[in-house]
Parts: structure tokens; C-alpha cells; sequence
């Protein structure tokens, strides 16, 4: 069957929440039913099938920590590049999104997920290849944030950047060496981040096509930040410079 499983009350929660397409909601045995009654109620009013397993049940098809519930969805649509550039386009607000260079951790794609919702990022771009897809760990790390953020899955990062400059995004890299310092980088334009692999950062056909690079300054020992936290700094700094304190929204 062509489907996926998700866990976690606040994935599922979400994906019924969202509209996305359940075929089946599985509890486990024992949960306390005040604990999950949200999802409970809407399962039911939308009259979706509600089945009780043994916690084993759960255990066995899940990849990440249940909270006692899961549910089988329709598989995650990636969104079509032009569909994304063609209503991005109709925005008055200036647009960002997100490049993910070869990341291959779903915890941190999840995580990435769930930032790009709180800060207001349009979309996450992906490849095809040597990178993660959208699954349940990513669903359950992203706490429904998947829902919510477009996710954008490529076959040529570097033909993909050609695009966007197009459409008049400006490209900044993420590189510890000969980069600005990314309190200083600038916003007014369409902008486009790329945040490179958890061991490598960013390939060289990639690198080459930025217009300009950025850095996180540090003062440690460590020499790096995990990738999603490195997405995390840009983003809200993004936003704050886009939306300063007592400015306009």
C-alpha cells in the first residue's frame, strides 16, 4: 500500500489537523485516553478508522518514540520547483527559503522543519540525491511542522540556483572562511541559504554559485554547529531584520 506511517500525538495531531490524507490511526493499549482526546475527537469526526495494539505493535513500525500513537497517511508531496517560484512570486513580503546541501540527519531536517514555521521561511529545498528524504523521524522531530513548510526535492542543486537567481534571489553560503559575519548580512532582497552536509558543508558546484557568503562567528573551542542550529541562527536572524522590534510586520 502506498502509504507512510507517522508517530507521536503531536505528528498525528498535526496531519489530522492539516487536512493530510489518514487511512488509519493506531493507539496503544493502555494509553489514557484524556492524554490523546484531541486526536480522538477528530479522528472521529472525520469517521477515520481508530485501531487499539498491543505496544509491541508500535514499537515494531516505528523509527522514532510513539507517545503511544501512530497513524498511516498518505505519503509526504514534495512541491514542484515552479509551483513554489510561482507563488512565491504573488507575495508581497520578500521571500526566503532554505538549501539544505547534502544534509542526511532527519533530526536535523526536522528540526530545520520546525524553525522554518516559526520564523515565516517559505520553503526548504532538498536533493534528490545524498540527502534525506521526508519521513516519519522527520515528521516526529519537525513536531508537525511538516505539515506547514513546503519541501522542495530537486534532481541539480546547481541548475536549481540558476532558477532561483531568475527569480531574483540572491544565493548566500554558509562558509566559516572569508564570509561576513551573518549579523551583518543583508535582507532587502530574495534570499536563498544554503546550509551545507553535517561532515563536508557545502559541494563546490554550489559553493561556486553563491553571490555571497556568510558566518557564524565563534569564540570556543569548536571549530562548527550542528547543521539545524546553524539554520536556526540564519533564519531568526532573517526575521529579525525584516521585522525589527517596534517596526512594521
Amino acid at each position: 500500500m502506498d502509504q507512510e506511517i507517522i508517530v507521536g500525538r503531536h505528528a498525528v495531531k498535526e496531519a489530522l489537523m492539516s487536512g493530510h490524507a489518514i487511512n488509519k490511526i493506531l493507539i496503544q493499549e493502555g494509553v489514557k485516553k484524556q492524554q490523546i482526546d484531541d486526536i480522538l475527537k477528530k479522528a472521529k469526526s472525520l469517521k477515520l478508522v481508530v485501531q487499539t495494539v498491543p505496544k509491541s505493535k508500535l514499537d515494531f513500525i516505528s523509527d522514532a518514540p510513539h507517545q503511544g500513537v501512530a497513524a498511516y497517511i498518505a505519503p509526504y508531496e514534495y512541491k514542484a520547483l515552479q509551483d513554489f517560484l510561482n507563488e512565491t512570486a504573488q507575495k508581497e513580503s520578500l521571500a526566503t527559503v532554505i538549501i539544505l546541501d547534502g544534509l542526511e540527519d532527519p533530526h536535523n531536517l526536522g528540526s530545520i522543519l520546525r524553525t522554518a514555521d516559526a520564523t515565516g521561511v517559505d520553503g526548504i529545498i532538498i536533493p534528490k540525491r545524498r540527502s534525506v528524504a521526508l519521513t516519519q523521524v522527520v515528521a516526529k522531530a519537525s513536531t508537525g511542522a511538516i505539515q506547514h513548510v513546503p519541501v522542495i526535492r530537486v534532481t541539480n542543486l546547481s541548475q536549481t540556483i540558476d532558477e532561483l537567481k531568475e527569480k531574483g534571489y540572491w544565493i548566500a553560503g554558509t562558509e566559516a572562511n572569508h564570509a561576513t559575519d551573518y549579523r551583518q548580512m543583508q535582507v532587502d532582497m530574495p534570499l536563498a541559504i544554503v546550509i551545507g552536509s553535517e561532515g563536508h558543508g557545502m559541494s563546490r558546484r554550489v559553493k561556486e554559485k553563491c553571490d555571497f557568503y556568510i558566518k557564524i562567528p565563534m569564540v570556543g573551542h569548536v571549530n562548527s554547529l550542528n547543521a539545524s542550529v546553524a539554520a536556526s541562527l540564519m533564519m531568526y536572524e532573517v526575521l529579525r531584520k525584516r521585522q525589527p522590534i517596534g517596526g512594521e510586520n
